[in-house]
C-alpha cells in the first residue's frame, strides 16, 4: 500500500459504546496496525442536544480496556488536533462558504413549519416529499431568490440551513472495498443540510472535512452509512479533493439472524451488547457490560473478529497480533453477521485456560466475602484443578466450594448412589488408611488407597464413591486424591468422620 495508512473510528458520545462500535474500532485497528498506520480517536459531538456526560470517556475505556488503543485522540498526540468536533466548529463554516461559492450549495430559510406542510401535502397525494432539484426553486433558498433578496435576508438575522445542491441528471459510479461497485442516480437524492442554524454543521459536512483535514486514507465504517456514500463522493468531488478509500463493515444481527442486535435483545435474552457496564444517570439504569460480567477482552476480541470476517482458513483462536497479521478488508462479508452469545462463552472458556491461576485467583478472592482470610496460593492450587470447567471467575465457586469450606449439604441422590450398608465400616478403615500416610502427596494416597482396595477385594466404586460424597457433598468434582491433598490431611479425616456421623 503506497500511502500512509491513517483510519479513524469516529463515534458520537450520546450514551454507551454498542458493541457494534467496538467491532468498527477492532476492524480499524487491525488495518492500521496491519499496514503499520495510524488509529485515529475523533469525537463526533456536533450533536449537542443528545450529548451525554462522562460517554467519551466511557468510549476511550473501552478501546483501552479491549487493548485496541488510539494512537492519536483527545489528549493524545494531537497532530491533527482538536479531536473534538464541538472544539472545531469555528472550521466548518468556512468550508461551507466555500461550497456556497463555488455553487455547490445554498442558503435555504424555508421554515420547518413550511416543510411539514409539503411532507403532509405530499402524503395525502400518496408521495414523499425529497428537497432537490424537481422542487427547490420553488421553495425559500438562495436559488429562487435573487441575490439581493438572499442578501437581506441574511443582514436581517433570518435563521438559515445551507444545502448541499445535489447535481440533476447524472450517474455516480462508485467504489466500496467490501461491496464493489455502485452506481446512483444522481435524480433520487436529496439536497441534505451541511450547515444548520445553529452554527454548527451536520455530520455530513464534518465529517468530510474532518477526514481531509487529518489526512484519512481509508474509512472504515458501519453499513448503516452507506446510504451517505453518494453525498459524501460529491463532497469531495466539489471540493476538488482526492476522496479516501471507503468499506462499509456488514450489521450484527440478532441472534435469530433477523434485524439488527439491539440493547433490548440482550436483556430479553440474558447477555450484554455493551463493553462495559453503564449507568444512565437521567434513569439510574445499569445496562450489563461484558467486562463486569466476567468475560475476558481477548475473548470479546476474538469474538468480534469473527463478526463478518474470516480468515479463510480454520483457525479461531487468533491473539490480537495474530488478528493484525491475519487482517484483510478483501475477506470481510457484505452479510450482516450473527451474533451468537453461546460462541462468546465458547471464546471465554478457551481464554479461561490460558490465564495465570494467581491472577484468577485473586479476581476470584475480590469477588467472594467467604474466600477473604483464605491464602491467594492456595486459591490459585484450587483453581487449576477445576478451571478446565470453568467460563466466568464466578463459575470457581459451584465448582469448587468445597476446597473453601466443608460441605454442609449432601446431595441425596449421590447419598443413595454412594451409601450403601457397609459404608460405614469402610470408610472408618479408610481413616485409619489415611491416617498412616506419612508423605502426604498425591502419589502417596493413590498408592495406600488403591492398594488397602485391592487387599480388599472390592469394588473401587465401594470406597470411592462415598469418599468423594464426603469430601465433595456430591459426586463430582476434580481428582479425589488432588481434593484430599489439597485441603489437608486433618481436614480430609474430619469430613469423612463427618459423613459417618450424618448417615450412620
Amino acid at each position: 500500500m503506497s500511502k500512509q495508512v491513517r483510519v479513524r473510528f469516529a463515534p458520537s458520545p450520546t450514551g454507551p459504546l454498542h458493541i457494534g462500535g467496538v467491532r468498527t474500532a477492532l476492524f480499524n485497528y487491525l488495518f492500521a496496525k496491519k499496514h503499520n498506520g495510524t488509529f485515529i480517536l475523533r469525537i463526533e459531538d456536533t450533536d449537542q442536544n443528545r450529548y451525554v456526560e462522562g460517554a467519551e470517556n466511557y468510549i476511550v475505556e473501552s478501546l483501552n480496556w479491549c487493548g485496541i488503543s488510539f494512537d492519536e485522540g483527545p489528549g493524545k498526540n494531537e497532530k491533527f488536533g482538536p479531536y473534538r468536533q464541538s472544539e472545531r466548529k469555528h472550521i466548518y463554516k468556512e468550508y461551507a462558504d466555500k461550497l456556497i461559492a463555488s455553487g455547490n450549495a445554498y442558503y435555504a430559510f424555508d421554515t420547518s413549519e413550511a416543510l411539514d406542510f409539503h411532507r403532509k401535502d405530499h402524503e395525502e397525494k400518496g408521495k414523499t416529499f425529497i428537497y432537490n432539484w424537481h422542487n427547490r426553486l420553488k421553495l425559500d433558498n438562495s436559488l429562487s431568490l435573487s441575490a439581493e433578496e438572499t442578501q437581506e435576508k441574511l443582514d436581517a438575522g433570518e435563521d438559515y440551513v445551507i444545502r448541499f445542491k445535489s447535481p440533476q441528471d447524472e450517474t455516480l459510479h462508485l467504489t466500496d472495498i467490501i461491496r464493489g461497485n455502485i452506481t446512483i442516480d444522481t435524480n433520487v437524492l436529496d439536497d441534505k443540510v451541511l450547515f444548520k442554524s445553529d452554527g454548527m454543521p451536520t455530520y455530513h459536512l464534518a465529517n468530510i472535512v474532518d477526514d481531509h483535514l487529518m489526512e484519512i486514507s481509508h474509512v472504515i465504517r458501519g453499513e448503516e452509512w452507506l446510504p451517505s456514500l453518494a453525498l459524501h463522493y460529491q463532497l469531495y468531488k466539489a471540493f476538488g479533493w482526492k476522496a479516501p478509500e471507503f468499506a462499509h463493515l456488514p450489521l450484527i444481527l440478532k441472534p435469530t439472524g433477523k434485524g439488527k442486535l439491539s440493547k433490548r435483545d440482550g436483556d430479553k435474552l440474558g447477555f450484554p451488547v455493551f463493553p462495559l457496564a453503564y449507568k444512565d444517570h437521567k434513569t439510574d439504569e445499569v445496562s450489563r457490560g461484558y467486562r463486569e460480567d466476567g468475560y475476558f477482552p481477548e475473548a470479546v476480541v476474538n469474538f468480534l473478529a469473527f463478526l463478518g470476517w474470516n480468515p479463510g482458513t480454520e483457525q479461531e483462536i487468533f491473539s490480537l497480533e495474530e488478528l493484525i497479521q491475519a487482517f484483510d478488508l478483501s475477506r470481510v462479508n457484505k452479510a450482516g453477521a450473527r451474533f451468537d452469545p453461546d460462541k462468546i462463552k465458547w471464546f471465554n472458556h478457551h481464554y479461561m485456560q490460558e490465564q495465570d491461576n494467581v491472577d484468577l485467583a485473586e479476581q476470584f478472592k475480590s469477588l467472594f466475602t467467604e474466600l477473604k482470610d483464605i491464602d491467594v496460593n492456595y486459591i490459585a492450587m484450587a483453581i487449576n484443578l477445576i478451571k478446565e470447567r470453568a467460563t466466568f471467575v464466578t463459575d470457581f465457586w459451584d465448582l469448587g466450594h468445597f476446597f473453601f469450606e466443608t460441605p454442609s449439604d449432601l446431595d441425596e441422590k449421590a447419598v443413595k448412589k454412594a451409601w450403601k450398608e457397609d459404608s460405614s465400616e469402610l470408610m472408618k478403615e479408610l481413616i485409619s488408611v489415611i491416617s498412616n500416610v506419612e508423605d502426604y502427596s498425591v502419589e502417596s494416597l493413590q498408592t495406600a488407597i488403591k492398594g488397602w482396595i485391592a487387599s480388599k477385594e472390592i469394588g473401587f466404586g465401594k470406597v470411592m464413591m462415598p469418599l468423594r460424597l464426603a469430601l465433595v457433598g456430591a459426586l463430582q468434582g476434580p481428582d479425589v486424591f488432588d481434593i484430599m491433598y489439597l485441603i489437608g490431611k486433618n481436614e480430609s479425616i474430619r469430613r469423612i468422620e463427618n459423613l459417618i456421623h450424618t448417615l450412620s
